[in-house]
């Protein structure tokens, strides 16, 4: 059985013009592709939430989960931008021991293949 993924398209457009639509031009050119990536995703978190307090973004981080495609475009990402881990995490808003975790459960994954 096939997972149905959410349509973040359409769910931030429909933030951007009930929440704040003075943010729509900032946000267009993501909401513009034909699929978001997970990066757009948090980008666009970023432009529209930016705002937030820090208890409201304490407790966003613990509400969410990345799936392996989403790991891999990340640790791709640190890759290709010559990141260490910490700068990835501080640039993703993760920890860094997820980030080492990731690293070393992917890298072991890559290397039996």
């Amino acid at each position: 059985m096939e997972k149905l993924a959410p349509d973040y398209k359409k769910i931030y457009t429909d933030i951007i013009f009930k929440k704040c639509p003075e943010k729509h031009n900032l946000c267009n050119f993501i909401l513009q592709k034909k699929a978001l990536s997970v990066l757009d995703v948090i980008k666009l978190n970023q432009l529209i939430f930016s705002f937030e307090g820090k208890e409201i973004t304490q407790f966003n981080q613990r509400q969410r989960s990345y799936d392996e495609a989403s790991i891999l475009e990340i640790l791709e990402f640190q890759k290709k931008n010559g990141y260490n881990n910490t700068e990835l995490a501080h640039k993703f808003n993760l920890s860094r021991n997820s980030v080492a975790k990731w690293k070393k459960m992917f890298n072991r994954t890559s290397q039996s293949n």
